[in-house]
């Protein structure tokens, strides 16, 4: 949360707002001046603007001037596949991001809806939207703070702030602060969740003018284009030059050859329908729809197409610690006592686990010393456990009820077979003093059956381990002090339990802290989600550099981030909000964990990595993640534990808050960015045989070596479905075993270029062969060109097959096995040679025709197999890093 004092309260100074409260003229006014108490929305989109947005492509342009042109040569049904490629395109988009958007829009759930405030010296409840600066609002256990508020009055008040500022423990509130003289404590903050206590505050900021509202306000910033769609727009400008070139000098050749006006228009007109890969679109769409399928089929909902290949570009993630690689609770993990350590283990909140010392599970019969310890923690508590309702979300799953982390100390003692209902028959509470931050402990006072009070007491080492509490010797203190010292070093937050039996008469308030006998530490922290580690190392073997950032401790986000291997616990390994705001950080971007940071601060390191040429993914699911998810390339927000503002933000939703996901819309983005790339090798290629074959085709002794109907044929079935099939091709098995791409790198980069040309080379070298072949033995040439050629590309694109001699990927097969029919119907069907100008083939001159094309298959399999897909000039070894991770790693 951002440090920025809240404005101050400019209410009636006649009235003191604490006692009584604003009056309901005053409260109207207020409303009056400041506004609903409710974050603005954002406009929604209206169609046809989304519908021009995916019409300003670059490359749908090209198309729509290519179905123009078409049109123009009185060739409608091309016109109307070109068009319809476009139509399919353009709606697939739409649909998708209004579908996304109402998936996610619900800001404003974010909000309390209702408040309980004073007004007019009375309680009254009313909805949230109308609190205004200067209302007393009442707080209590399970509420969500409604506005900024200076507090009051409180009693044992604790906010959950973790969605705010990634502080995983809550916060005590209290009048003015705390004893340290950290004023932030005295302050509550909207958005926020009691989970302990009560008390009272006067709001100073509300709507757009509160933290959530400044929040908000970061994220006011449009997404920019995706690294996909800035290749795509760069490559659809240059085809769209090199096209209108190559088309002139075609026409040019052949006006100067004393070839017909029209005829040459025609057929340059038709080359540039050729050459323009227009089902590209298609491929880029069919590609992104399957990768939003399979997102879907595992919990994730991708909010705009693009968002799924992004992730295929990422050379950064950076992660929000707090409910995205951790659990987003607190857990006790590590248990000391004189007599030895433990460790206990288990996920959620459910009792069932284990406690482990010296490698073997114990329970409270086996070590007395850890049940005397965690059942004192368990007296001295005032959280409770339970499951979820049957029939509620979640239903199965155990939730904490008041302080996670004294729901923590229950969980561990259920896991040693304790029972806290059954603690509490044997010893009712009696008595107890409550925490406060001076004091840094609680202690409650409980008699037995038989008359003795026992005093149960818990708190932070530094406030419990002191001679005037404790009657241990000073060598067990200072045993346990370093013990405290080295599991805060390793990130925990330690709480030590002490107890007293005292018989008879229950003693007087003064003594109850005093003669404490120590029975141990407790080290709690949030735990790592099992899917974090493997998450983290798939990442890192897939070249991308993880880092991390935390509004949490600094010791905390080192023992996480040294724990999931996204650093070794060096010190020039984190930084935290203070060193950047004072300018001692150094460059972000050589930094992995980012500790103490605001929202501002996280937008300032995403800016960071992304000005030094990086592509950028950002995960996280609290309010102060969303400026960041926002600016980054690409936002993954978490969808159970996320908050509306996270979600709103981001671009691909994990609605199972598994973070294992986000390597599998990896996998997926690489997956279609190679279809993407595997189709323009295929589209292309062709498309500069049938150039090439049109240029040096007349200085072979052939004038026109294609009718313009021949070539525009050629194309629709090349182009069509096949071209389209490539497009849901599976993931290759090495996709993840290589550095990402250069984030510089054109879509035709990593070697694509020299490959489009010698397989175009090839294609064309083989149909003038045949062509020349066929006219000195006076077959019929123009005839055999035209099967070659389009049979040729046909066979590039079964050799183009990801898992070839498998079943992976049916529809190509079909496709190819479709078009492959029709090319020879072109031949035989008198309506199709009438309108094709071709001349039937003797079975011979089939063969040999068909045996030819085979070719295409074998020298695209050769490439694959010599020229495999590589990115950067380089290639990664398997475990190595990526040359853009090499100095991050």
């Amino acid at each position: 949360m951002s440090e920025r004092p809240s404005p101050p309260y400019d209410g009636p100074p006649s009235r003191t707002p604490p006692a009584e409260g604003l009056s309901s003229a005053e409260a109207a006014r207020l409303l009056t001046r400041h506004g609903p108490n409710a974050l603005p929305e954002e406009p929604r989109t209206p169609v046809w603007r989304r519908v021009l947005q995916q019409l300003r492509d670059p490359l749908i342009l090209v198309l729509l001037v290519a179905a123009v042109l078409t049109i123009a040569t009185g060739d409608l049904s091309d016109a109307a596949v070109i068009l319809f490629v476009i139509v399919v395109n353009t709606t697939v988009g739409v649909v998708q991001e209004v579908r996304a958007e109402q998936a996610v829009r619900a800001l404003s759930a974010l909000s309390a809806p209702t408040a309980r405030v004073v007004r007019d010296g009375a309680e009254r409840s009313l909805p949230a939207a109308e609190v205004v600066p200067g209302d007393v609002v009442l707080l209590a256990e399970g509420d969500i703070v409604p506005a900024d508020g200076d507090v009051v009055a409180a009693a044992a008040l604790l906010t959950d702030e973790s969605s705010l500022t990634g502080e995983s423990v809550p916060v005590e509130k209290a009048p003015g602060g705390d004893a340290d003289g950290d004023a932030s404590r005295g302050r509550v903050s909207a958005g926020t969740v009691v989970v302990h206590g009560r008390g009272r505050a006067v709001v100073t900021a509300t709507g757009s003018d509160s933290a959530l509202g400044r929040i908000a306000g970061l994220m006011r910033t449009a997404p920019g284009p995706t690294p996909l769609q800035r290749r795509l727009a760069q490559f659809g400008r240059v085809l769209a030059a090199v096209i209108v070139a190559l088309c002139a000098l075609v026409l040019a050749l052949g006006l100067v050859r004393g070839q017909p006006v029209e005829l040459m228009i025609v057929a340059a007109i038709s080359l540039a329908v050729a050459a323009v890969p227009e089902s590209l679109p298609a491929v880029v769409t069919l590609a992104l729809a399957l990768g939003a399928r399979r997102m879907a089929d595992r919990h994730a909902i991708v909010r705009r197409l693009p968002a799924v290949e992004t992730l295929g570009s990422v050379t950064v993630i950076a992660t929000d610690k707090t409910g995205t690689l951790t659990e987003g609770r607190m857990a006790a993990e590590r248990l000391w006592t004189p007599a030895g350590e433990a460790t206990v283990s288990g996920t959620g909140y459910e009792p069932r686990g284990r406690v482990v010392r010296d490698g073997r599970t114990v329970t409270a019969g086996d070590a007395p010393d850890l049940a005397a310890l965690l059942s004192t923690a368990m007296l001295c508590n005032d959280a409770a456990l339970e499951p979820s309702p049957q029939g509620q979300p979640g239903e199965g799953e155990w939730k904490a009820l008041g302080d996670p982390t004294e729901a923590a100390l229950l969980v561990a003692g259920a896991r040693l077979g304790l029972e806290q209902a059954a603690l509490l028959r044997e010893w009712p509470r009696i008595a107890e003093i409550p925490f406060d931050s001076g004091r840094k402990r609680m202690t409650t006072v409980h008699r037995g059956p038989d008359g003795t009070v026992r005093v149960a007491c818990k708190g932070a080492p530094e406030a419990l381990l002191r001679p005037s509490i404790l009657a241990d010797g000073p060598d067990l203190l200072a045993r346990a002090a370093a013990q405290a010292e080295k599991l805060a070093r390793d990130g925990y937050r330690v709480l030590a339990v002490a107890t007293a039996d005292h018989p008879g008469a229950q003693e007087p308030t003064g003594t109850w802290e005093s003669g404490l006998t120590l029975l141990g530490l407790v080290g709690i922290l949030d735990p790592p989600r099992t899917a974090s580690e493997p998450t983290i190392a798939a990442c890192r073997n897939a070249g991308i550099v993880p880092v991390l950032i935390t509004g949490d401790h600094p010791l905390t986000a080192r023992a996480v981030a040294t724990r999931l291997g996204i650093t070794t616990g060096r010190d020039d390994e984190i930084t935290t909000g203070q060193h950047i705001r004072e300018g001692t950080a150094g460059a972000l971007s050589d930094v992995r964990v980012y500790a103490r940071t605001t929202p501002e601060q996280k937008l300032d390191i995403v800016e960071a990595w992304r000005g030094a040429g990086q592509v950028v993914a950002m995960t996280g699911d609290g309010v102060n993640d969303g400026p960041a998810l926002r600016r980054a390339d690409i936002g993954v927000a978490m969808g159970r534990r996320g908050t509306e503002v996270a979600r709103q933000a981001a671009d691909l939703v994990l609605a199972d808050d598994n973070p294992a996901t986000i390597v599998s819309a990896v996998e997926e983005g690489r997956r279609v960015y190679d279809n993407v790339r595997r189709f323009l090798l295929y589209g292309l290629a062709g498309g500069m045989a049938e150039i090439v074959v049109m240029l040096l085709g007349p200085f072979l002794g052939m004038p026109l070596p294609l009718l313009p109907a021949q070539i525009l044929w050629i194309n629709l079935l090349t182009h069509g479905l096949p071209g389209v099939a490539l497009g849901a091709e599976p993931v290759a098995p090495e996709a993840m075993h290589r550095p990402p791409r250069p984030p510089e790198e054109s879509v035709l980069g990593a070697g694509l270029w020299p490959r489009v040309l010698l397989l175009g080379a090839f294609i064309a070298v083989v149909t003038l062969v045949v062509g020349v072949w066929a006219k000195e033995t006076d077959r019929p040439w123009q005839t055999m060109i035209f099967l070659v050629l389009g049979a040729t590309q046909m066979g590039v694109a079964l050799g183009s097959r990801v898992r070839p001699g498998t079943l992976a990927n049916p529809f190509l097969l079909a496709a190819v096995g479709t078009a492959l029919a029709l090319q020879v119907a072109g031949v035989y069907v008198p309506f199709l040679q009438d309108l094709l100008g071709t001349e039937p083939l003797s079975p011979g001159d089939l063969a040999i025709a068909c045996a030819l094309s085979a070719l295409g298959y074998a020298v695209m399999r050769v490439q694959r197999r010599w020229w495999p897909e590589r990115h950067g000039g380089v290639t990664r070894p398997r475990n190595g890093p990526s040359r853009h991770a090499s100095r991050a790693t």
